[in-house]
């Protein structure tokens, strides 16, 4: 079993997370219209890369929501962050 490192909690099994997206992945704008297309590409494609990547995730006992580095090819754990900025 894989460790992650919760910025808040510290290193805790990988069952306790949940892959929330792409970190950078812009939502479009849905003040304007979006075509069913750029709705369908937002939902449905993503990156995959090969390598290291950035990605947000929640754990979910303490229901936080941070980025995960993390390198695709070998699954080694690069660090984390969290997204609050009100952390001391």
């Amino acid at each position: 079993m894989q460790q992650f490192p919760c910025p808040f909690c510290g290193l805790r099994d990988e069952r306790e997370f949940h892959f929330a997206a792409e970190a950078g992945k812009i939502r479009p704008d849905t003040t304007q219209p979006v075509s069913d297309a750029d709705w369908a590409a937002y939902l449905h494609n993503r990156k995959n890369p090969k390598g290291e990547t950035r990605e947000v995730w929640i754990h979910t006992p303490c229901a936080e929501v941070f980025i995960l580095k993390r390198d695709t090819l070998s699954m080694a754990v690069l660090g984390c962050e969290p997204l609050r900025k009100d952390i001391p």
